[in-house]
């Protein structure tokens, strides 16, 4: 059809069908995980970022290029969940940082805006690694440079030669990394790129497209952070009663004296104050007696969305009645203070699931538990979210997956109010073990150094079961088989739960063990958890054996050795 530009509602249009086919493929993209274990979520990952996007692209319906960009790249940041999520949401900010200042795009440009995008999202991970996503959005930037080099100018042709390639590219994953090519199966977040690029062609040349599952999408989490919680101040007296949020949309540059002339009007008319600034949109909340002033200075800015404001006087009032009715029970985590109490020097978050792991972190001083991990990989929106809740100057946070590090890095950045430093922990016991080793009068620095080490000495074995027939690590799997997985690959497989949990813990002791510790999941017995204990203590009779319940489903056993 020799179209040769796209304009702001074809990208629209061509972005909600990307993330249409996406959510349509999630299932399929989730069972290429590597590892046959049912919690696979690389496509929930990827659908659940795409859709935070697309839900703020549906809502502002016929608009410019620079909106929708805008919505695309901050929609996306702020909805990343896992690895996969993040460097999605980085492949879109750095695509529309240069598509945005144009009100048409050709083969030029979408090349140039292709490079900046694989530019950025290989800048966002620490020690990127080919056969992945990164690799099949490189080799497709690469080959829309070629065909913008050869002056190709038919979009069709273009895109449709693109995708070809990335589908080449994804095909030889298994090539790159060895896990693949054993398992039988390509890059899942590779996978789920090329279905954004294939859902987002099929617009362009004009296919119906059902879009019901974007109409339909509700968010999994909060965009914005909210307000502090509002059981802490119900016995404190409240200065200011309506508690205001809102999202500025910038019409132009936000500098730093601008944000803190703006925090500083805030602090005047109010208190708790956050105020966090992103490339393109400021989220907003306040405490104060006049919300109208702080919306009249914000307009100064751009324009405002997500508005809310509540009068915390009548919540406080209702929370008094209901607090009379029954005693109050103790939370997973200590509640956020009184907005008037000063901020304590350090807090800590941890991402954890299980009521017994949820305890003890609770109990070792931990002032708010993200729950997730794992089974759901907590949003970057969400561990802002967490952070506003947590009344301290410097915050360490405790991700406890490898898959959730990108996103508290990220959340990280975007912080402008507190010191928000994260601890890289890939595992629960990673996290006890941190967490124990902090020590209040040692300097916010010589902390995370000290918990950054003693991390690494922590070995994590962890059992579960397998979701589909498999050969990994030189190792026969079959569907619903036990697997023991290490740090490093899968350690032990067998029929008998027990068994396999033995052989994994044998694979991980070694000369300097003296401490093993066993966390068993929601679907163990005590008595079964406690049979395992005493079968190890006879066998590692010079170690120091130690039960807890942590009730974390899916995996029958987390077992730390140090």
């Amino acid at each position: 059809m020799n179209i040769q530009y796209i304009d702001a509602k074809m990208l629209a249009k061509m972005f909600l069908a990307g993330a249409q086919n996406l959510e349509a493929k999630k299932e399929w993209i989730n069972e290429l995980n590597v590892f046959p274990v049912p919690d696979g979520d690389t496509g929930t990952n990827m659908t659940m970022t795409i859709m935070s996007a697309a839900r703020e692209v549906s809502a502002l319906g016929d608009s410019d290029m620079e909106s929708i960009c805008k919505a695309i790249s901050s929609g996306s940041l702020r909805g990343a969940r896992g690895n996969s999520g993040v460097i999605l949401s980085q492949l879109f900010r750095g695509f529309t940082k240069v598509v945005k200042e144009h009100d048409s795009l050709d083969v030029a440009l979408l090349a140039e805006a292709c490079e900046k995008a694989v530019e950025t999202a290989y800048k966002a991970v620490m020690k990127p690694k080919e056969g992945t996503i990164l690799t099949v959005a490189k080799g497709a930037a690469e080959k829309a440079r070629e065909l913008a080099d050869n002056e190709l100018a038919d979009m069709e042709e273009f895109i449709s030669q693109v995708i070809a390639h990335a589908e080449y590219v994804l095909s030889q994953t298994p090539e790159m990394l060895p896990v693949l090519k054993q398992a039988g199966v390509v890059d899942s977040g590779g996978q789920g790129l090329v279905e954004v690029l294939k859902g987002a062609f099929d617009a362009f040349l004009g296919k119906e497209i059902d879009f019901s599952a974007v109409a339909a999408s509700k968010p999994a989490g909060s965009t914005v952070p909210m307000s502090p919680s509002l059981e802490a101040q119900a016995e404190a007296d409240i200065k200011f009663g309506y508690c205001t949020e809102f999202i500025i949309l910038l019409n132009k540059t936000f500098n730093i004296k601008m944000e803190m002339d703006f925090k500083e009007y805030l602090e005047s008319i109010g208190d708790s104050i956050v105020c966090v600034a992103d490339d393109d949109v400021v989220k907003v909340h306040v405490h104060t007696n006049d919300p109208g002033l702080a919306i009249q200075r914000a307009l100064k800015y751009g324009a405002l969305s997500n508005m809310k404001i509540d009068n915390m006087r009548l919540e406080h009032q209702e929370k008094l009645f209901k607090m009379s009715e029954k005693e109050a029970a103790a939370n997973k985590a200590p509640e956020a203070p009184a907005a008037e109490e000063p901020k304590k020097p350090v807090g800590f978050i941890a991402v954890s699931v299980g009521e017994g792991i949820n305890e003890i972190f609770t109990s070792l001083g931990v002032d708010y538990i993200i729950e997730g991990g794992q089974t759901m990989n907590p949003s970057t929106a969400d561990i802002l979210d967490a952070v506003d809740k947590v009344n301290a100057e410097t915050i360490f946070i405790l991700p406890n997956n490898k898959n959730i590090i990108l996103a508290a890095n990220q959340a990280a950045e975007l912080m402008t109010d507190k010191n928000l430093l994260v601890i890289p922990t890939k595992t629960i016991p990673q996290g006890i073990t941190a967490v124990i080793n902090y020590v209040p009068e040692m300097s916010i620095d010589d902390n995370e150094a000290a918990m950054i080490s003693e991390i690494g000495n922590v070995k994590t074995g962890q059992v579960t079961y397998a979701v589909r027939d498999t050969m990994i690590d030189d190792k026969e799997i079959k569907k619903d088989d036990f697997m023991g997985i290490g740090d490093a690959g899968i350690l032990s497989v067998g029929t008998d739960v027990i068994t396999v949990t033995e052989q994994m813990v044998d694979a991980m002791v070694d000369d300097n063990t003296e401490l093993i510790s066993i966390y068993y999941g929601s679907d163990v017995s005590a008595d079964d958890a406690e049979a395992l204990q005493a079968g190890l203590e006879a066998t590692y009779p010079d170690c120091d054996i130690e039960l807890q319940y942590g009730g974390q489903p899916i995996y029958y056993y987390v077992i730390s050795i140090e």
